[in-house]
């Protein structure tokens, strides 16, 4: 299916994107056209309240991280670390939801309600993940939409040394694998996430680059069971 062709009934275009701040909207619901509608706007969700629950609010940062085609980097611990781990796409998309959504992780903000949201986008084939696993346990991973070229990565886990770094380095080869506009969406650059190559783009250019990527062809490598070698490890 198209997601784009999903009839949101919020205009997030209209969202408040002067604002001296990441948060540009607040209201609307979890609903998959309502979800898909505001990343083609460059915004996403997350709750304002106790453990991310109401009221829901729309983001879009004044500086949003990204992974640029050949910017992520692997170092040498890295490459040692993904020699014992397995990678795959859509095999266990609740249980990697369930590992970002663990309680216990601090900023935890993902309901139930997120959950059950990205759950039906993912039966879709607009939410994908990807999962990392070690002598046969899911140890990490990572979700997040696609929209074309686009992949909005929602959140990471890992319970094992490096493995969501294994599942963005995944990641990254998988959407990178083909020409064309292709871009990695992160929400907030952080130190960990700049140490992998993440940078930022203005706002104003994100949003630009958005209407190019969600028209773009979508990500091949995003095929469910696929296994991903990762380059000369």
């Amino acid at each position: 299916m198209n997601p784009l062709e999903l009839e949101c009934r919020w205009n997030f275009a209209d969202a408040d994107f002067d604002a001296d701040d990441d948060l540009v909207a607040l209201g609307a619901d979890l609903e998959p056209a309502t979800i898909v509608g505001a990343y083609a706007q460059g915004v996403f969700p997350m709750g304002l309240g106790e453990g991310g629950g109401e009221p829901l609010g729309w983001w879009s940062p004044l500086k949003r991280g990204v992974l640029r085609r050949g910017a992520f980097h692997v170092s040498r611990s890295l490459r040692r670390s993904s020699r014992t781990m397995e990678v795959s796409v859509d095999t266990a998309f609740d249980d990697v939801v369930a590992g970002c959504a663990n309680p216990s992780r601090d900023g935890a903000w993902i309901t139930p309600a997120v959950a059950s949201a990205y759950g039906a986008l993912h039966r879709l084939g607009v939410a994908h993940s990807i999962e990392v696993r070690q002598d046969g346990e899911l140890v990490g991973g990572l979700y997040g939409l696609a929209l074309g070229g686009l992949f909005a990565g929602e959140s990471k886990f890992h319970v094992a040394t490096d493995a969501s770094k294994v599942a963005l380095w995944a990641l990254s080869e998988i959407v990178f694998a083909e020409p064309g506009p292709r871009l990695i969406d992160v929400q907030w650059r952080t130190d960990h996430l700049a140490s992998l190559g993440v940078t930022t783009m203005e706002r104003p250019a994100y949003r630009d680059a958005v209407a190019h990527l969600v028209a773009s062809p979508p990500i091949a490598g995003l095929v469910p069971g696929a296994r991903v070698p990762l380059g000369n490890r």
